[in-house]
């Protein structure tokens, strides 16, 4: 099929005017849009022979990144360059030199920030987790780093149907993993909600269908009812002379299945699918007397659940995020979330950062600046293994925040579940360090002692202390977490240097030479983590020495016997050894789809009709779990080098244990019915079956043997229909 070229390149400098257009924070002076214009053109040369696995010109690309930046973040003629170069270091023949010289060191080295790993691939870490924490050191020098890596993401999500399959899984995972608690912690709200929506679409696509289908069904419901609901606000307010507006809150379909999936109710049952929202038009000094006004006329007429006032008004989110929520009765029996907040806050809310600065007042520290300088802190810990890094750094994104006061009157905002001791190095590190113990309300307490809101704390310190391995278990901030992970190491490595000393003298006593000593393959027998476990181990006693047999030594280089060389060669980077497997084979895997050795991973017990993937472990060969198993986003984002294709072929009759969750109302013979569709009806082998009955309620799990999914589904159906039967659901794991 000819390409119409002239045709392409009216489209495409359609859609860089279009950008500039929507791009409100970037200056329209001669200067400026010269400058964009540079880059746009520079990007455009770069680019020219290449295009999307959609067919369509890279170009279209950049230039989507970048009205993301200037529309949907508000960023300015700066990140809108940079986006549009944002591929061509690591892409094309241009280096950072050209960007430094073309356009300035600032734009040299945002580009720097973004260009991808691609030439370093050490197989004992995380890919993903090292590229993204390389990100987030640029972030100490500049944000917009991220911004625009946001944005990258982003428009790869909206275009990920081109991709395969596997390849689409891969991307939503570390997208979710990654990715949206990022745009949630620098308070992107609309980008956040879409990244998570797009990972469900991709994920969970029936799911997603279902929900969308339910939502677009009850649209003319819940409008009718949030405008009889806000009618008699409305009027309360208008009577009160403010200025404001009143708008039903969208919510997302990702936070809809979340509530449905983690409490287990369907759709109709999601309280705040019908929720409000009040924006109120106030000068800066009214806004918080003006939000609790607004509160007190809502409450005149709706009965609110005390429990689900949320005050962020008075003591903002980390994120900078600022709003009254509350949940009040309507008079038809549904609950209807009310968010209270004024434009200024709405503004934050939704775009986050940009906003930020446009509302900053002079000198004062912003909840931002307080969250970058976290960052900071917990970038100075360059010692982290990458993926603790990441844990950590994600550790309270998505939590609510309590507040505790130290003895003289300062506020400390710590994660929802926090401890003494997270208070502790909240305080200083140095506190925490030496902390022996806490007077939580002048009262002694533990350093595990989970504080609430409003506890005054005050901590008790010893020179003598120091950190201990259990306090990990402790505390729940990333600070507390790094710090001690830091401190313990420093203990760690003195102890690991006796260690290697007492490993260097038995080597001497089998005459091998300390260089010809593989440590990796010594890790993997003996079970360590690092050669720093290692050495700690044996100083400790935990390693046998004498263990050191079942290795020889030939040419005076020291190897695994024959006998344990399959187990030591499976770790990361090596390849396992592939078998052939018995006839009756249900999976083929790998590129070419053979049929190798697998075991059915525990956490989600896979059966036929499944959508599933293999993982290459470090000690158990090829496991393959559900892309909807609950350790499969980790899994996908973090170690992609080691996840396989896999797929059921043709099936034969093997029988997989499969779970079954029932409920419903306890009545004479209702177990014996359910047994016997099972058993007689349906012809299934039951293993194990457990119910449970109290206040007139039962829960039961049955353990079955099926051959797929569709003889599973088969048996939930015909359950669903017994009579007094509530919910049937599969059990994973």
């Amino acid at each position: 099929m000819s390409i119409d070229l002239e045709k392409e390149k009216q489209e495409i400098e359609k859609a860089y005017e279009n950008m500039l257009a929507m791009s409100p924070h970037c200056k329209k002076d001669e200067e400026t849009l010269d400058r964009v214009r540079k880059a746009f053109t520079v990007a455009s040369d770069a680019h020219k022979d290449v295009r999307r696995k959609s067919g369509e010109p890279y170009i279209f690309h950049p230039i989507a990144v970048a009205q993301i930046c200037g529309e949907e973040i508000g960023l300015g003629a700066t990140s809108i360059i940079c986006a549009l170069l944002h591929d061509t270091v690591e892409d094309t023949d241009i280096t950072l030199e050209d960007i430094e010289t073309m356009f300035g060191a600032k734009e040299a080295q945002i580009i720097d920030g973004l260009t991808k790993i691609s030439d370093v691939v050490d197989y004992n870490v995380s890919i993903q987790a090292e590229n993204f924490r390389k990100i987030l050191l640029t972030l100490s020098e500049d944000v917009r780093v991220i911004l625009i890596k946001l944005a990258d993401r982003l428009h790869n999500m909206r275009t990920l149907g081109s991709m395969k399959r596997e390849k689409q899984l891969k991307i939503a995972s570390e997208t979710l993993f990654l990715y949206a608690p990022m745009a949630h912690r620098l308070g992107l709200h609309a980008i956040k909600t879409e990244l998570e929506d797009l990972c469900l679409k991709i994920k969970e696509p029936e799911a997603y269908e279902e929900i969308v289908s339910k939502l677009e069904k009850t649209q003319e419901v819940r409008t009718r009812f949030i405008n009889k609901f806000s009618l008699p606000i409305k009027n309360a307010l208008e009577q009160i002379g403010m200025n404001f507006e009143v708008k039903g809150r969208p919510k997302s379909i990702y936070s809809i299945w979340n509530k449905m999936h983690s409490k287990n109710v369907p759709f109709e049952e999601v309280y705040d699918l019908f929720a409000i929202r009040i924006i109120i038009d106030t000068e800066q000094q009214n806004e918080k007397t003006d939000c609790w006004r607004a509160y007190s006329v809502v409450t005149d007429f709706y009965q609110p659940n005390i429990d689900r006032l949320r005050d962020w008004v008075s003591a903002p989110k980390a994120n900078g995020y600022e709003s009254l929520h509350t949940t009040v009765m309507s008079p038809t029996g549904k609950w209807v979330e009310v968010q209270i907040r004024t434009k200024r806050m709405d503004e934050i809310a939704e775009k986050g950062f940009a906003a930020h600065w446009k509302y900053k007042e002079g000198g004062k520290e912003s909840q931002f600046d307080i969250w970058i300088n976290q960052i900071r802190e917990l970038l100075e810990n360059h010692d982290a293994d990458a993926l603790d890094f990441i844990d950590d750094f994600k550790l309270n994104l998505y939590d609510e925040e309590i507040f505790a006061f130290t003895p003289n009157g300062d506020m400390k905002s710590l994660p929802h579940g926090a401890s003494a001791l997270d208070f502790a190095f909240a305080v200083h590190t140095k506190v925490g360090e030496h902390c022996l113990g806490a007077k939580v309300n002048n009262k002694l307490v533990p350093l595990s002692h989970p504080l609430k809101s409003g506890d005054q704390v005050e901590i008790l310190t010893s020179k003598n202390q120091k950190p201990k391995e259990d306090w990990l278990t402790y505390v729940k901030t990333h600070k507390a977490k790094s710090k001690i992970k830091s401190l313990l190491k420093d203990e760690q490595r003195i102890v690991a240097e006796e260690g290697k000393l007492l490993l260097e003298k038995e080597f001497k006593r089998l005459k091998i030479s300390y260089e010809n000593i593989s440590i990796n393959e010594l890790q993997v027998y003996f079970k360590a983590n690092s050669s720093l476990d290692l050495y700690y181990k044996i100083a400790k006693g935990e390693i046998n020495l004498n263990h050191l047999k079942a290795f020889e030594v030939k040419n005076g280089v020291l190897r695994p016997k024959k006998s344990i060389r399959n187990r030591v060669t499976s770790y990361f980077g090596q390849k396992t050894t592939k078998k052939e497997k018995k006839k009756d084979d249900m999976l083929v895997i790998g590129d070419n789809m053979e049929k190798l050795d697998y075991t059915l991973a525990s956490c989600c017990n896979p059966i036929p009709g499944d959508e599933v993937f293999g993982f290459v472990t470090i000690n158990d060969g090829i496991k393959i779990h559900k892309t909807k198993c609950p350790n499969a986003i980790q899994m996908l984002s973090n170690y992609a080098y080691r996840v396989i294709k896999a797929r059921w072929i043709d099936q034969q009759q093997i029988a997989f244990l499969a779970g079954i969750n029932i409920t419903g109302i306890d009545d004479v013979g209702i177990v014996n019915t359910i047994t016997q569709i099972i058993s007689n009806e349906l012809h299934v082998n039951m293993r194990s079956i457990s119910f449970d009955s109290h206040d007139g309620v039962f829960e039961g799990v049955v353990m079955v043997y099926v051959q797929d999914t569709q003889h599973l589904d088969n048996l939930l159906d015909k359950l669903i229909k017994v009579k007094g039967v509530k919910t049937v659901s599969r059990v994973d794991g």
